[in-house]
């Protein structure tokens, strides 16, 4: 359009730093099973989003499965002014056995099915669920072949002979034969495990089968592996941006420490306890506790994810499955080296002991994610920093393909950014930020290419998990009552 020649023309303007916008984080997701569940309304291994006060939803789940429990606990944990909590359901077929629903939960990331459904929620349903819960099926341990040595090479072999397993009471070993070169040519010096199996209460006998050779012998050796719902979980994490709380064998503090060696992904978040419901005090996974908590603090902080979980109430249950000893002063007792394995723990409250967490009622205490990184050690800062990534995506998508690389637009996007990362310190979300333009990360050549990249840094606020009280005595008050008698007995005289 050309201007006019006697006219008036109006041009916006649009060069304003972007407001930021938030991602929701406090989005439940459930993967389990529910037998009796409308496969109408619950197809399986398709996200289906509901709220957890929808009666009509919840009696379509069905009474039976690992589902249905951990919705009530979800609900018994909501604070006030919260009608319900959001949840995405995920319906997997019961297998004859936990080892085959297990199979079923963990899915296939090409038919996304099982965990993998979770990807289609946002698609789907417009939502995605960043807190998951897999309930019931995140303890369980297999015994498979760990490694194989070899005791006689053999000798002749001019091709790889097959490898098998036979016996130990288990089932789906596999692996394959590595053959030497030079001075070792024709023999076989080490087998490659490529399946483990599961069920093993002994070591399987190995057989080499063809490759021309003899006479090579070899000797498996078994261990526990790790659970294999808490393997698949973090490749589904990652691709949502979501955290899991995973429970542990809920028996004794050697079994947790067994199971969480097994985990390393700070995505993961380890619970050792289960707890009781009802009147019949039926034994649940507290994953559902521990998620509803989780919204619960979110609502209190306005739907900002920076803070942890513990020391809150967990609501809806009559007891922890076990007692587990705890002080706030002794270390050496079994709940502080359960959170020194960054587990969470579900505490009684004991009234008259103040070394107790609480006078009453069932607590929550767990600060830890498993991964391996101390600096990003509490699941509230990486939770935190999920949601500082998702708020850039969202505000600074709008920027692609409208604007030209000039000075204004890049100083808007630096301004919108410490906009943003400004109303979260402000919130005390986090203790500070800077964020520009790097002349080190940019070079002419990228700009011609339309790229260029700035640089922030956040520091979220760790939270208070312990707190030091340095006990002396204090001269100066004697000094001073010596004073105060010396002033009385002159006034006396």
């Amino acid at each position: 359009m050309s201007d006019p020649t006697f006219g008036i023309a109006i041009t916006r303007v649009d060069s304003e730093p972007r407001s930021a916008v938030a991602s929701d984080l406090s989005v439940i997701g459930l993967v389990g099973t529910a037998p009796l569940a409308n496969s109408v309304t619950f197809p399986l291994n398709d996200p289906v989003l509901i709220y957890s006060d929808d009666a009509a939803a919840v009696q379509a789940l069905g009474a039976s499965g690992s589902l249905i429990k951990q919705i009530e606990l979800i609900n018994a944990q909501l604070g006030e002014l919260q009608a319900a909590a959001k949840i995405v359901i995920v319906r997997v077929e019961e297998g004859d056995d936990d080892r085959a629903t297990i199979g079923n939960i963990v899915g296939s990331s090409s038919l996304k099915s099982g965990n993998h459904a979770l990807r289609l929620a946002g698609t789907k349903l417009g939502v995605v669920p960043r807190l998951i819960g897999v309930p019931g099926f995140t303890h369980q341990r297999e015994t498979g072949v760990e490694a194989v040595g070899v005791n006689n090479p053999g000798v002749g072999f001019t091709s790889v002979p097959g490898v098998t397993f036979s016996g130990g009471g288990g089932t789906g070993a596999a692996g394959i034969a590595v053959l030497g070169t030079g001075s070792d040519a024709g023999k076989v010096v080490g087998v490659q495990v490529t399946n483990p199996g599961q069920g093993y209460t002994s070591a399987p006998t190995i057989a080499f089968v063809g490759g021309g050779g003899t006479g090579a012998e070899a000797t498996a050796s078994i261990a526990d592996l790790a659970n294999a719902v808490c393997v698949a979980l973090p490749e589904v994490l990652n691709s949502i941006l979501a955290h899991a709380v995973v429970s542990g064998p809920h028996s004794t503090a050697v079994a947790y420490s067994d199971w969480r060696e097994t985990l390393n992904n700070f995505r993961l978040i380890p619970v050792e306890t289960w707890v009781k419901v009802g009147a019949n005090a039926d034994l649940v996974d507290s994953v559902g506790g521990v998620l509803g908590i989780a919204v619960r603090r979110d609502h209190e902080k306005k739907g900002l994810p920076f803070w942890s979980w513990a020391n809150q109430p967990m609501y809806g249950i009559v007891a922890p499955n076990r007692y587990i000893e705890f002080s706030l002063t002794d270390g050496a007792t079994e709940g502080q080296q359960i959170l020194a394995e960054n587990g969470g723990v579900i505490l009684r409250g004991e009234a008259g002991i103040e070394t107790a967490i609480s006078s009453g009622g069932f607590m929550f205490v767990g600060t830890d994610n498993a991964g391996d990184d101390e600096l990003w050690r509490f699941y509230h800062t990486t939770r935190g920093r999920d949601y500082i990534h998702l708020m850039l995506l969202k505000t600074l998508r709008s920027y692609l393909g409208r604007f030209n690389i000039t000075g204004q637009t890049i100083e808007a996007i630096v301004q919108t950014v410490k906009s943003g990362l400004r109303d979260l310190q402000a919130d005390d979300a986090i203790l500070g930020y800077t964020a520009g333009f790097e002349r080190n990360q940019n070079s002419a050549e990228q700009l011609r290419q339309g790229k260029f990249t700035i640089t922030f840094k956040a520091e979220e606020a760790p939270v208070l998990r312990y707190l030091g009280v340095r006990s002396a005595r204090y001269r100066p008050a004697l000094d001073a009552l010596l004073d105060d008698l010396l002033v009385q007995l002159d006034a006396n005289v």
